[in-house]
């Protein structure tokens, strides 16, 4: 099957006599004894088994756990390391999961924050005490591109596992098992979801070793476990997914394109430009550029408020990934970071009218001129 076809049918395990057209919703918490049956619902749930059948095809993986949100599939791989061992991670870097390490993990392992588009970085963070590479690409929220190929080989040569999280690209624009990597993260309240109203994260791994058992025994013992309910509408909504996703990029990559000329807008971050510094290897590994930017006004915080509270169609909240367009000042969010100007701007491009979305920016843009 290919990738729309998966989305649709991958997920739909019919096992009612009746055989309703979509897999009903089964809210069991305990399941009869019989032979290959289920036995309990924080175990396994067939809403759940048919989510991670889904994603594990598209992402072209052998399993897939499913949690109840994004930094807990984090977290299931971070118990799932022994202490003391130590981790390579990104410098930018969704701020949810840094924290996780930074502050529940803090002398627990052992972690460097360093840019990994530079390979030769990588290379020279690797002691004989690391264990995984944690790659986000494209990543958040300055939209920087990380080579999964090339990190993922001089992670090999010295026994490292490789993640992606591989939220803004979905595996519709990219699917990292392919160029090297041994797991993927998603935080499945995002684009998998798309329309803002569930919580949930997903693993999925290129092999069945000892880690992955490791983690799948975080996942059944520990209990942060999705409900039928919430497995059940992601199912639903990757059937769209591949559409979805294509037409986010299309709008994004028109704002994008926008922005760049506009007098009052100093940089903008995204990776369908040719001008953005990892064009090229976005190019070799997604096949299309995801509906995330980034961009840095002219001017200051204050004025990037300001813009921001003239707009129509984009909701100034957090996330991204839903149907509707959403906007925020990422420093009020997350504090200042380095390298992240506090009149930088993210923006989660939805799937309105694009001339409805540029008119919208044009009239915002004009209190800064």
């Amino acid at each position: 099957m290919k990738t729309e076809t998966i989305a649709i049918h991958g997920g739909n395990a019919v096992t009612d006599s009746l055989k309703p057209v979509i897999q009903p919703i089964t809210l069991s918490s305990t399941f009869e004894h019989q032979e290959e049956s289920m036995l309990y619902g924080r175990l396994e749930n067939p809403n759940r088994k048919s989510l991670e059948r889904v994603m594990a095809a598209l992402e072209k993986g052998l399993d897939a756990a499913a949690f109840a949100s994004g930094n807990a599939a984090a977290n299931a791989v971070f118990q799932a390391l022994p202490a003391g061992f130590h981790i390579i991670a990104p410098d930018d870097m969704y701020h949810g999961l840094k924290s996780l390490l930074e502050t529940v993990y803090k002398g627990k392992l052992k972690i460097d924050f360093i840019n990994l588009t530079d390979p030769a970085l990588v290379e020279k963070a690797i002691t004989a005490d690391t264990r995984l590479l944690w790659i986000e690409s494209p990543s958040n929220p300055l939209l920087k591109i990380s080579d999964i190929n090339r990190l993922s080989g001089i992670a090999h040569a010295r026994g490292l596992t490789v993640l992606v999280d591989n939220t803004f690209a979905s595996p519709i624009f990219q699917q990292p098992l392919l160029e090297g990597a041994d797991m993927v993260m998603h935080s499945n309240t995002k684009y998998i979801g798309g329309h803002s109203d569930i919580i949930g994260g997903i693993l999925i791994t290129g092999e069945i070793n000892d880690f992955w058992k490791g983690i799948k025994t975080v996942q059944k013992l520990a209990g942060a476990v999705p409900s039928p309910f919430d497995t059940y509408f992601l199912t639903r909504s990757i059937k769209t997914l591949a559409y979805r996703m294509q037409a986010h990029a299309a709008n994004a990559g028109t704002i994008a394109r926008f922005l760049v000329q506009h007098p009052s807008v100093e940089t903008v971050y995204y990776p369908g430009l040719e001008t953005h510094s990892g064009h090229a290897v976005a190019r070799s590994q997604m096949k299309g550029f995801g509906g995330m930017l980034s961009f840095v006004i002219k001017g200051n915080a204050r004025a990037a408020d300001r813009f921001i509270e003239e707009l129509r169609y984009f909701t100034n909240a957090t996330s991204l990934g839903g149907v509707e367009s959403l906007i925020e000042r990422r420093s009020r969010i997350q504090g200042v970071s380095k390298g992240i100007p506090e009149q930088l701007i993210r923006m989660s491009v939805g799937l309105e009218n694009v001339n409805d979305l540029l008119e919208d920016l044009e009239k915002g843009l004009q209190i800064l001129q």
